[in-house]
């Protein structure tokens, strides 16, 4: 696979996001990406720059991360994680995009309609969320905005939510990896030269994106963050229609 201005463009961007708030890499990275590589590819690419870009947003941000929120979702990100693995292998899973990408919308227009505020959630909410995230994450590497509508009503703070996104994004990734490596996914060499010549551009991204969050109020941020939540709902909508009518 031959690295383009391109590819480094779209990574870069991507990850600028990442850095910015908190999320959203893969909504760029993905479709993009995918008209030059593989899906295939794609994928386990942006799911092997995932881990070190979080590491580092995570690091940037380390007081203002709601370590609690992550370990009780585990065992269900697992369960759901297991069956991605094998729903992939019988359908694309377009319906499935379609449900989230309305939820993900309707969330985003709650908070962009009115101030954001914490409420307490089921623990059969709980588990339905953590399924959902290992289900989207290993089958389309975007659970992103799913993590982000269980965050907006777990944190009322947009910069808590902001710092505490690439936390679970590294949990997300590394079990979705875990996954897709079991499946022979990760053997390609091409991959990991990819992966080594982009993974600066993705770093420098995080950083550059993480010094213009620390410059804006929360008042910038919050409809910033709901804002691109809703896009990221419409993206997912569009791309699970392309696969139904494709």
């Amino acid at each position: 696979m031959d690295i383009s201005l391109y590819s480094v463009a779209v990574i870069f961007a991507g990850y600028f996001v990442l850095g910015t708030a908190g999320f959203g890499s893969a909504l760029i990275i993905v479709p993009l990406l995918a008209w030059h590589w593989p899906l295939a590819f794609v994928v386990p690419l942006v799911l092997l720059i995932d881990v070190p870009a979080a590491v580092l947003h995570t690091g940037l941000n380390f007081k203002q991360v709601m370590w609690r929120e992550l370990p009780p979702l585990l065992p269900s990100v697992v369960v759901g994680a297991l069956a991605g693995i094998g729903l992939i292998r019988w359908t694309q899973g377009e319906w499935l995009l379609l449900i989230l990408g309305g939820y993900v919308i309707f969330i985003g227009w709650k908070g962009l309609s009115g101030a954001a505020t914490a409420v307490r959630v089921s623990s059969s909410g709980l588990h339905f969320a953590g399924f959902a995230m290992g289900l989207v994450e290993t089958m389309f590497g975007t659970a992103g905005p799913v993590v982000m509508s269980w965050l907006s009503q777990r944190v009322a703070d947009p910069f808590l939510i902001r710092a505490t996104m690439p936390m679970t994004i590294i949990g997300l990734s590394s079990i979705a990896l875990g996954m897709v490596g079991a499946t022979g996914g990760l053997a390609e060499v091409s991959l990991w030269t990819v992966l080594a010549s982009l993974m600066p551009f993705a770093l420098l991204g995080v950083g550059l994106g993480h010094w213009v969050s620390k410059r804006i109020s929360a008042a910038v941020l919050r409809p910033f963050i709901y804002g691109f939540l809703c896009l990221s709902g419409f993206v997912l909508c569009a791309r699970a229609l392309r696969g139904l009518y494709s």
